[in-house]
This record gives C-alpha cells, sequence and structure tokens, in this order.
C-alpha cells in the first residue's frame, strides 16, 4: 500500500488538474456561444447561395466556367481542416482517420497534395510523406474571418484553373449539438451545376421563371466564386463550432472522473490513516502491557 505522504500528493495533483479541465470546461463554453451563433447563422445564407446557383445554372444552357471544368481526377488538393488545440476529445483523430480511409477509397488519385487548417492539422501532417500545398494555416481558428477562406479559395482557382489541380476536397467535423459532431467529406472544385437543388418543391408546382439582369451567364460567373468562398467561410464555422462542443464535452467528463478519483483517494488515505492510528495503538497498548508483567 502507498504511503500516506504519497497518497496526499496524488490527491493534491487530482484536485489541481479537476481545477484546469473545469477552468478549460467554462471557457469553452463560454466561446461556444458565440462560435455556434455563427455558425448557425450562416447556414440559411448558405442554402440560399445553393438555391440561386442552380436556379440560375439551370437558365445556362452551355455553361462555359472553368470553375465548372470537370475533368478525371488525378491531381486533387484535400483540405484538411482540424482544431488548434488538443483536449477535445477524439476531434481531431477522427478527421485524420476519415482523410486516411478517403485516401484508401480513391485509388485512382495519381497526386494529393494535402492543405493543412488548424494547428493541429499542420503538426500531424508535416510529419507524413503526403507533399503539403505551399501555405497553411495553423491558429486560424483564434479568429475566423471572412478574408481567410476567400484567401484559401483564391488560391484553390488558381490552381484549378491553370491545370494544377483536377479536384478539390475537405474534410471537417460538422457542428450538429453540444455532444454530436459529424465528420463530413465534401467536393468543393469543379463545383456542381446542381449544387442547390436542395428544397424539395411540390411534385405538380410549376416552375418559378425569373427575369434576370443583367443575364444568366454574367450573373453565374460572379456567383460561383462568391460560392466557393463562402462554402469554404461556412465549413471553417462548423469546425470552429465542433471543435469547443468537443472540447466541452471532453473536459466535462475529465472534470467528474478527476471527482470520482478524488473520492477514491480520499477513502483509500482515510483507511491507511485509520490502519496507522490502529497500529500505533496497538503498539503502545502492548509495551504497556509487556511493563506491567
Amino acid at each position: 500500500m502507498a504511503s500516506l505522504i504519497d497518497i496526499r500528493r496524488r490527491l493534491k495533483s487530482v484536485r489541481n488538474m479537476r481545477q484546469i479541465t473545469r477552468a478549460m470546461k467554462m471557457v469553452s463554453a463560454a466561446r461556444l456561444r458565440r462560435a455556434q451563433d455563427r455558425a448557425i447563422a450562416a447556414r440559411p445564407y448558405a442554402k440560399a447561395l445553393r438555391e440561386v446557383l442552380a436556379s440560375v445554372s439551370s437558365r445556362v444552357r452551355e455553361a462555359k466556367h472553368p470553375l465548372l471544368a470537370t475533368r478525371d481526377e488525378r491531381k486533387v488538393a484535400l483540405l484538411v481542416v482540424e482544431g488548434d488545440k488538443g483536449l477535445a476529445g477524439a476531434f481531431n483523430a477522427n478527421v485524420n482517420r476519415a482523410v486516411a480511409a478517403l485516401l484508401a477509397e480513391k485509388k485512382e488519385w495519381e497526386s494529393v497534395t494535402v492543405l493543412p487548417i488548424g494547428k493541429k492539422a499542420f503538426d500531424y501532417w508535416k510529419r507524413r510523406p503526403t507533399p503539403l500545398a505551399p501555405r497553411s494555416y495553423p491558429g486560424i481558428f483564434a479568429r475566423v474571418e471572412y478574408a481567410q477562406a476567400k484567401e484559401i479559395a483564391d488560391w484553390l482557382t488558381t490552381e484549378f484553373v491553370e491545370g494544377r489541380l483536377d479536384a478539390a476536397y475537405v474534410v471537417f467535423n460538422e457542428f450538429r449539438s453540444v455532444i454530436s459532431q459529424i465528420v463530413r467529406r465534401e467536393r468543393v472544385l469543379p463545383i456542381s451545376r446542381s449544387e442547390g437543388a436542395l428544397t424539395e418543391a411540390a411534385p405538380d408546382a410549376p416552375p418559378t421563371d425569373y427575369v434576370y439582369e443583367p443575364d444568366p451567364e454574367t450573373i453565374l460567373a460572379k456567383l460561383l466564386p462568391r460560392h466557393l468562398e463562402f462554402a469554404i467561410f461556412r465549413i471553417l464555422l462548423e469546425s470552429a463550432a465542433a471543435e469547443h462542443a468537443a472540447r466541452m464535452t471532453a473536459m466535462d467528463a475529465a472534470t467528474r472522473n478527476a471527482g470520482d478519483m478524488i473520492d477514491s483517494l480520499t477513502l483509500t488515505y482515510n483507511r491507511a490513516r485509520q490502519a496507522r492510528i490502529t497500529k500505533e495503538l496497538i503498539e503502545i497498548v502492548s509495551g504497556a502491557a509487556a511493563q506491567r508483567a
């Protein structure tokens, strides 16, 4: 059995750890509210943008915008979106497993370039043989801005239009609730003309006819880059909210586990202390009895 000093030292260590996990849980809970509000607020705009894109695309018979060009997927960019910090359960590990499964599934990909977004993604993939993009974004989730998503979209657009990429995919955690984050993988390039066909209309409902000014071709040329930028921005917002939710859940579980360990160590300490006191009393009584004899 461990000595009383060892048990007291361990009790102090666990209490300090519980303080840290409780503080991290409170910080994540405070940050989660704002990140959740931003992610949820972005969803209606993203949905409306997809619907408009589908509507305009359906009125352009032969859209020749370079972002719509479909080619055999040989050279692919893979955006891996993780967090900037750990202590979030399996948040980052789930993304890495999904990326590994995607790479094993897509045997036809001849060249894959990983664009790590988030410090944990950069630290993980820089030690892997898969080549990295010339740019990376560690620390991006300290404050997610639209300018960052635009910079990523501009790089993807340049690489895709100039033929150095045939497609671009993204793997990230989508925020569902405080206790649920779903790993998603989506293709962001080339953009599908039916990207926005997500709303279900009544079977007998007549199609709505719009009058466009300027012409649909010009609107589509302006809309496609905007769609790509906001799609990446929404992904960053979803991942930020999911990270805070995962960390809050993990720290709550760690705090409760530390409390259980403190209760167990306290019981062990009291038993050991009682046993030591009993042993000392027995020695005193035995010594007194020996003197009387």
